[in-house]
């Protein structure tokens, strides 16, 4: 016993707060303790530094075990919880905390509650086995093949944590390599020799650990060795840890990948592991699986373009599809540039689609299975030969291709050509397969039978044709059968001339179905004879025009309403036109004054489509003076012939109260802005007094009104006016003017001289130059106008003439304003 009351050789306590190993600055070297000399005290002190020395690796290894548990703790939230390590961290310190547990003890309870016997009643004092002593670091040949640096502390505590408390003493990772061979990546417990003599094992050796990877099937110690398919008995050669030694082997997967094994094992007797335990070393294995198998960052997009149309031969880009952690099938994420879908189908139509959606009869008949392997083994094929069938519209492919498949990480890279081994093969094989791809886009396929000895070939589209398995054929004469009850006379008819009068012949029926649907088809069929004039076979080709017969259908539809559509529209122009022709006589009113003579003219617009809302009105007044009106509705057609009609006769009714043309175009703006349908026109209103030729009018956006004289033709001017049913508060000015004798007052609306290409003014001044003066006959004058003019809008046209015929005294006078 020393002084202190420890037993001699145990390690001494540290100083307080102090981790380092040192000399007690308390003890003086050159002083010793009561009854010894100073070499004893010196001697007391370098054993006590080494003590601690001691101390401290034993916590530190301690502490690098815990925090290895922590790591694997972590790990697993990273993967279940899919965010990064830096928030798994944290949210496995914030569980701890609010369960208020350590964290360890929380990172033991989620890597499988490995700190505790498998005994739920066994109290938590339980004896546990001691743990082997471990090697620092794998052998040489597992230090190379660990891809990851960490597997080595992983594998110890996964022994440490997970698989001593069970009674295990070892724990071996293995890693699957090209070829089928085994590398020991990482172990725990099994001697340095053994270790290093287990490093590699080669395809040829039966193990345990061959044998989970081979089957993916997991391997308990109390339970029988799983069949593998082979009736092979459990392997009783030399394995590692010695072949009677119990052991659990786990296959180690990772996105439908088998990456290699974890293979745990145990001293003496097999355990009786519970499903809870079972459980735990599954949880363990996936965590091992995960740090052996760490993905390799997913290439960029760019660099798959790149990579894919870099290459000499049509290439797919593929990845898996998963379901319960197998694969199941891929996807097309790209293809290359020299890729051609053997159906003709676009490239963009196949990226992003499923593989077995693409190439459903391709993958059954031997496409999937490579494929597969590939991706289950991280093991490129090359130069596999393949004789897969392509299928798409009713249209199959057979073809031989020659397929080399490359992991890239978790994807697959696919890459394939034609396997034409003589010369001239690749051209037959493309000009075959240019003809069955003309015969699936002309929806056509053909047949060959021989009457005597019942053989028929069929195309391949004749069975999508008929709805029909793919070993069904029907032969000519039983075709009636499977066609409507109404055109079985006409196939028949050509059954018959083929076979008998050995001629060809033609027929379009509607063939039936087995689900009940119609094929609109059109079947040609010659005879083949022989050199006695007999028949020998039968040789033809459907046409399914299903397509071409619909659209027959809807184009009869479409030409049946465009025919009552155009009937209905010029029975409209009929309407508009009669009701304009109803309306506006074909010669003005008699005037009743002395002296005045009037013309007028309507021509409907050369296209009977267009038929508008111009109109005029002649009117004596109660008061003898005489109305001049002329006017455009916008628009064209019965509507517009109606608002027409209702501000023509608006305008007359008004006009017999004696008001002037500025107030008459104010109410009749009021009409117009009632009237259903929001009518706008144009309207020139003038007001003529035939005693003395006076003249007074007012405009709502018309052109302006032409006084023909000796002197020329002068455009009146243009009084303020807006739209009729433009504005509710319009106010119109008024103008006054004087029709000397011989004077003509023309009125016209904008079908007279509108132009795509000048200003109307232009227009107005090159139709009267070339008009001239107007002779006696006004009649004659406007049909001149009419004659000559420029318009090219083809709209209809109004003309008003008017001309005081006997001179009258009446002092001469200008044009004036009229304020009211």
């Amino acid at each position: 016993m020393t002084s202190d009351g420890r037993p001699a050789g145990s390690p001494a306590s540290p100083s307080p707060g102090s981790d380092s190993p040192g000399i007690d600055p308390a003890a003086d070297p050159a002083e010793g303790p009561a009854g010894g000399s100073a070499e004893d005290a010196v001697a007391r002190q370098l054993a006590g530094a080494v003590r601690r020395l001691q101390h401290v690796m034993e916590r530190m290894r301690a502490e690098e075990g815990t925090r290895a548990l922590v790591d694997l703790a972590t790990g697993m939230l990273v993967e279940r919880l899919a965010v990064p390590p830096a928030e798994a961290a944290a949210r496995l310190a914030g569980l701890a905390q609010e369960a208020g547990v350590p964290v360890t003890t929380l990172a033991a309870d989620i890597v499988g509650r490995s700190a505790g016997p498998s005994d739920d009643s066994a109290p938590p004092e339980a004896a546990v086995p001691p743990v082997p002593p471990v090697p620092s670091e794998p052998p040489a040949p597992a230090r190379a093949l660990a891809a990851v640096p960490d597997l080595v502390g992983a594998v110890e505590a996964v022994l440490r944590q997970g698989a001593a408390p069970l009674g295990a003493h070892a724990v071996l990772v293995w890693q699957r390599l090209p070829h089928g061979s085994l590398a020991l990546a990482a172990q725990a417990g099994l001697p340095a020799d053994e270790a290093e003599a287990w490093s590699r094992v080669p395809p040829g050796v039966d193990t345990p650990a061959q044998r989970a990877v081979a089957t993916g099937e997991d391997h308990w110690p109390d339970r029988p060795d799983p069949p593998d398919g082979s009736g092979r008995p459990a392997p009783a050669g030399p394995v590692a840890g010695g072949a009677d030694t119990p052991r659990a082997v786990l296959p180690l997967l990772a996105n439908g990948r088998r990456l290699g094994a974890l293979e745990v094992l145990w001293p003496g007797a097999a355990p009786a592991l519970a499903p809870r335990e079972c459980r735990q070393l599954r949880a363990l294995a996936d965590l091992c699986a995960t740090v052996l198998g760490h993905p390799e960052p997913p290439v960029p997009p760019d660099r798959q373009a790149e990579l894919l149309d870099g290459l000499l031969d049509p290439a797919l880009l593929l990845a898996p599809v998963l379901r319960d952690d197998r694969v199941v099938d891929f996807t097309i994420l790209r293809t290359n540039r020299l890729f051609r879908d053997p159906l003709g189908r676009p490239r963009s139509g196949l990226e992003g689609t499923s593989l077995l959606e693409a190439y459903p009869m391709a993958c059954a008949t031997g496409l999937l299975e490579p494929l597969l392997r590939a991706h289950e083994t991280g093991e490129p094929r090359t130069d596999d030969r393949l004789r897969l069938v392509f299928q798409g519209g009713g249209i199959a492919l057979p073809t031989a291709l020659r397929i080399a498949v490359t992991p890239l990480g978790p994807r697959l890279l696919l890459s394939w050509q034609r396997d034409t081994d003589r010369p001239g093969e690749s051209d037959q094989a493309d000009q075959a397969d240019l003809l069955r791809q003309a015969q699936r886009l002309a929806r056509v396929a053909g047949f060959e039978e021989q009457p005597g000895s019942g053989r028929i070939l069929w195309n391949e589209g004749l069975t999508e044709l008929f709805g029909l398995p793919p070993d069904a054929v029907v032969p000519l004469a039983r075709l009636a059968r499977h066609v409507h009850p109404d055109d079985e006379p006409a196939v028949r008819r050509l059954v018959d001339t083929v076979q008998h009068r050995l001629r060809t012949a033609s027929a379009v029926f509607r063939l039936v179905r087995p689900d009940g649907t119609q094929r609109y088809t059109r079947v040609v069929a010659e005879p083949v004879l022989d050199e006695e004039g007999r028949l020998g076979a039968i040789r033809g080709a459907y046409h399914d025009v299903s397509a071409q017969h619909w659209t027959e259908v809807a184009l009869g539809a479409t030409r049946a309403r465009l025919a009552d559509s155009e009937q209905e529209a010029a029975e409209r122009e009929r309407l508009a036109l009669r009701l304009q022709q109803a309306i506006l006589p074909a010669a003005p009113p008699p005037l009743g004054a002395p002296g005045l003579r009037a013309a007028v003219r309507y021509r409907p617009a050369a296209k009977r489509d267009r038929v508008g809302g111009d109109w005029y009105d002649v009117l004596v007044l109660p008061d003898r003076q005489v109305l001049l009106a002329v006017g455009d509705v916008a628009g064209h057609g019965v509507g517009a012939a109606t608002g027409m009609v209702a501000l023509r006769h608006a305008l007359r009714g008004l006009a017999v109260t004696g008001a002037g043309p500025g107030r008459l175009l104010e109410w009749t703006n009021t009409v117009a802005l009632r009237e259903p349908g929001q009518v706008t026109a144009t309207a020139v209103c003038v007001q003529l007094g035939p005693d003395d030729g006076s003249l007074r009018w007012a405009r709502a956006g018309h052109l302006p009104p032409i006084r023909l004289g000796p002197g020329g033709a002068e455009v009146l001017p243009l009084p303020h006016g807006v739209l009729l049913g433009a504005l509710a508060d319009a106010q119109y000015e008024e103008y006054t003017a004087r029709l000397d004798p011989g004077d003509v007052l023309l009125l016209y609306t904008d079908g007279l001289v509108e132009r795509r290409d000048r200003p109307v003014e232009e227009s107005v001044d090159h139709l009267i130059r070339a008009a001239g003066r107007p002779g006696p006959d006004l009649e004659r004058y406007l049909d001149l106008l009419l004659e000559l003019s420029p318009a090219d809008t083809d709209d209809d046209t109004c003309l008003v003439a008017v001309r005081i015929e006997q001179p009258e005294q009446v002092p001469p006078g200008g044009i004036a304003r009229i304020d009211e």
